[in-house]
């Protein structure tokens, strides 16, 4: 059949076309509901449709949506005073998305060493595995060799990696590393943890030899692992973090922290953005902070995270066949599994349960951190229907 469609075809999509979310829940042309365990990849962290953010939208639509930052904008100080107040953060600059906001992260670390007077000391050390978004910089700094090809020389200063692998930091750190850059827990890379010990040691390196330390928690921030970040958990810092997703609760934004000595070479004129810090995209993100700096929220999150874990264990329990392993904290969690995760990614989507595939043959499970106990029972059976189905196919097929 010929594709008539008038868009780049650089996705392939399900014949699902969702029409109306409310919460958890997602409903498509036909009326049915899925349960999102997508979230927009992230995104949706309170769901689709919050009332508080839908208020907070709806009333600066009908003020002021645009003016550039060639002046102040409302909303803006607060959301950067509120992200500072609880972070290692003196100051941040707002993008339009988490590729945006590493853009924003590798200049402001290359730059502080030119200010400086290190003008070579341009090396960011990454992770095999990671993923840091589409841009020229940033496809170079994940490495992935697919989203690299046919797009030219790749960029320079950017230099892969083996995962966890502490040897490999020691010797790859010379008179050019400027900074390391990191996902506390890798997305797209299959919910790969690094441990606490390794951020500790990148922590001390960095601080050994005046290297800037940049955390990528596009997909981890904003309370996705149980704590209003990932670093939380390690007990250090970093000098430079990457927010999106989750950020904006579904409108698209980014942001860049930074500590002020990191920060306060980007002076007027090395960097800039047109829709960044939006005032649509401010009213919201301070809509979601309201929410998820309640007191109790993050409990809740760790709440439904120990009761899915319980699900998911027995899951690897009752289907050895079809899995292998849990990863991941909070309500950022996967599956490890043995049979091709697209098969059961559609297998879920055929039961109503909406989850995303990841890298080492992972699905990933990200739920609104507002799901319910009920919501949680109401997937968990269904996707025990999905898994029983899969689990007599595969039975069936090893005896012929």
């Amino acid at each position: 059949m010929e594709n008539t469609s008038n868009l780049f075809d650089t996705y392939v999509y399900p014949e699902q076309q969702f029409v109306r979310g409310a919460g958890v829940r997602l409903f498509d042309e036909n009326g049915r509901d899925y349960l999102d365990f997508s979230s927009g990849i992230a995104v949706n962290a309170l769901g689709h449709a919050h009332p508080h953010l839908v208020s907070a939208l709806k009333h600066q639509a009908e003020n002021l949506w645009h003016t550039s930052n060639l002046f102040a904008i409302p909303g803006r100080e607060k959301l950067a005073d509120r992200l500072c107040q609880n972070s290692f953060a003196d100051k941040v600059f707002f993008t339009n998305s988490g590729a945006e906001a590493l853009e924003c992260a590798i200049k402001t670390t290359r730059h502080y060493h030119f200010e400086r007077g290190d003008s070579e000391r341009i090396n960011i050390l990454t992770f095999e595995g990671a993923f840091h978004g589409r841009t020229l910089a940033t496809i170079a700094a994940g490495g992935k060799q697919q989203y690299l090809q046919g797009f030219g020389p790749k960029t320079q200063g950017f230099i892969q990696l083996p995962f966890g692998d502490v040897k490999a930091v020691d010797a790859a750190i010379d008179e050019n590393t400027a900074g390391i850059l990191i996902e506390p827990i890798m997305g797209e890379g299959g919910i790969r943890e690094h441990s606490n010990e390794f951020l500790r040691h990148l922590r001390r390196k960095c601080d050994e030899h005046n290297i800037v330390l940049i955390y990528d928690e596009v997909q981890t921030g904003i309370g996705r692992t149980g704590k209003l970040f990932a670093y939380q958990w390690s007990g250090v810092e970093p000098d430079v973090m990457a927010l999106a997703k989750g950020l904006g609760g579904g409108f698209p934004m980014g942001a860049c922290l930074a500590r002020a000595a990191i920060a306060a070479s980007m002076t007027v004129g090395t960097h800039g953005t047109t829709f960044g810090g939006n005032p649509l995209a401010m009213a919201v993100a301070n809509a979601v902070l309201d929410v998820v700096l309640e007191d109790g929220f993050l409990d809740h999150v760790n709440k439904m995270s120990g009761r899915f874990k319980q699900n998911l264990s027995e899951f690897l329990d009752t289907y050895p066949d079809l899995f292998d392993e849990i990863r991941g904290e909070g309500l950022l969690l996967g599956l490890k599994c043995k049979i091709p995760n697209t098969q059961i990614t559609v297998a879920l989507r055929d039961h109503g349960v909406l989850v995303v595939p990841a890298g080492d043959n992972v699905i990933r499970l990200l739920p609104p951190l507002i799901i319910n106990e009920e919501e949680l029972k109401e997937t968990c059976q269904r996707m025990k229907e999905a898994f029983n189905e899969l689990s007599q196919s595969a039975n069936s097929d090893s005896e012929r």
